[in-house]
């Protein structure tokens, strides 16, 4: 096979500029230190919990009233010891859906956790839980509320406001904050007071990262757990515009197979072309959110709609393998545990994963490639059976390969093509098949010198 190893990006960078004053734009963009975190824990928990448990509900109907919610207890160190067997390193708690019940002992309101017959502020007893258990803990806040009367005029933006500065000062350290978008298409017309709550956040939770409605996570586009083929950091400024995302979101409680059909392989988000025409740009990675059974809620008939691990599999190398951050929901049941079948799949689940990386070939770390590396080769000491591919950029750089091949040497002697990819970012998880003496990896674009923080094989 003819590598062509002369038309790399020391070189032809595939007809691309290398260093201009656009590339210098678009590397300039970088990620803050919220959302340099995130490549250290790119794989976190929703637990959506609530009203709709107890109701067996997606969304409440504003008629519920505390004494609805008649769960009597929960087991949140379950919730915990599921969530960490997965490998995952966070926990997103319900802590208002739409119905507008309230999991903590708010002030804001009598519709709340605290006046059912749980009597519990479960917003505490699973943050306590977390902390004991070296679990990140993050809040989900619905903007949305069919049960508060305010809601529609400016005194909600009021009550949201109190609502999320209880969350935001009661419950210790957040890492990331949630803000649906989600809105029933009858609900009243209303202009939600972002930056507002922004600032909240802002400045009693400086570290927690803004997600889905907010400045430092994006909504991927669909909750069927894909992503694009290139999934960008560096994006136009204009995806950060909260009314974008509130008129893709749910305007029904059926709107959630709607969005699980959204195909977005195409889309293109990023790329120079689109990024030439944007005079401000910003760093918003994507978020993959998807459910471990067909609801989001728990649902006794659902049982049987919990996602195979084989599937989990393939949902996590293409978004934490694809410059995604990945959040997995599993919902706690009426009885207020983790279901066994999940509970199950999520401890496989987690021994997969730890398996990418759990027999090293070769592991190293180039730093910033020069002009005499166009491409980096690598030969094993013995002939390997390689699984796994993976590679992640410096992304306190900024977001720079836009196109790469791999090539393994077979055991005769020849190199075949295993992988051809665009971006990194973040990270890049490619699956590989049969026996190699060594590979190649070839930076065929990208903006600027390619930063590279690790790259590995792995049997």
């Amino acid at each position: 096979m003819k590598l062509k190893l002369d038309e790399n990006w020391t070189t032809k960078n595939n007809g691309y500029a290398l260093n201009d004053s656009e590339v210098e734009r678009y590397i300039s963009v970088v990620p803050n230190d919220n959302q340099l975190r995130l490549q250290e824990k790119p794989f976190y928990a929703f637990l959506h919990f609530g009203m709709n448990t107890a109701n067996d509900r997606e969304w409440g109907n504003a008629t519920e009233t505390a004494r609805d919610f008649d769960i009597t207890k929960i087991k949140p160190a379950q919730w915990v010891k599921a969530v960490k067997s997965a490998g995952m390193t966070g926990i997103i708690l319900t802590c208002k859906h739409h119905d507008g019940f309230c999991l903590w002992d708010t002030k804001t309101t009598d519709f709340k956790s605290t006046n059912s017959p749980i009597g519990m502020d479960i917003v505490q007893a699973l943050a306590d839980e977390c902390y004991c258990n070296d679990i990140d803990f993050g809040v989900y806040l619905s903007p949305w509320d069919m049960h508060e009367e305010s809601y529609g005029t400016e005194a909600y933006n009021d009550y949201f406001v109190n609502q999320l500065t209880e969350l935001c000062t009661n419950y210790g350290k957040l890492f990331e904050v949630w803000f649906d978008g989600a809105k029933g298409a009858n609900a009243k017309a209303f202009t939600y007071d972002w930056q507002r709550y922004y600032d909240v956040v802002r400045t009693l939770q400086p570290q927690a990262n803004i997600a889905i409605c907010g400045e430092d996570i994006r909504w991927v586009g669909n909750e069927a757990g894909k992503a694009r083929k290139s999934e960008y950091c560096v994006v136009p400024k204009s995806l950060q515009q909260c009314e974008a995302v509130e008129k893709n979101s749910q305007q029904s409680e059926n709107d959630a197979q709607r969005l699980q059909r959204v195909d977005t392989q195409d889309e293109d988000l990023g790329s120079r072309a689109v990024l030439e025409k944007n005079q401000y740009l910003c760093w918003y990675p994507a978020q993959v959110d998807v459910s471990i059974r067909k609801g989001w809620f728990y649902h006794k008939k659902d049982d049987k709609t919990v996602k195979s691990v084989k599937k989990l599999m393939n949902i996590y190398v293409n978004s934490v393998g694809n410059n995604c951050v990945l959040l997995l929901n599993i919902p706690p049941t009426n009885k207020g545990v983790i279901h066994s079948k999940d509970a199950a799949v999520l401890k496989k689940l987690g021994k997969k994963i730890a398996e990418i990386t759990s027999n090293p070939i070769i592991e190293y770390k180039p730093g910033e490639l020069t002009k005499k590396q166009g491409y980096l080769e690598f030969r094993f000491d013995s002939v390997k059976k390689p699984k796994y591919f993976v590679v992640s950029e410096d992304i306190s750089k900024s977001q720079r390969v836009e196109k790469f091949d791999l090539y393994l040497l077979k055991p005769n002697g020849k190199y075949k093509k295993a992988y051809a990819g665009t971006v990194i970012g973040m990270k890049k998880i490619v699956k590989l098949k049969g026996k190699a003496l060594g590979a190649l990896f070839v930076v065929r674009q990208s903006r600027s010198n390619p930063v590279i923080k690790s790259i590995g094989f792995y049997e």
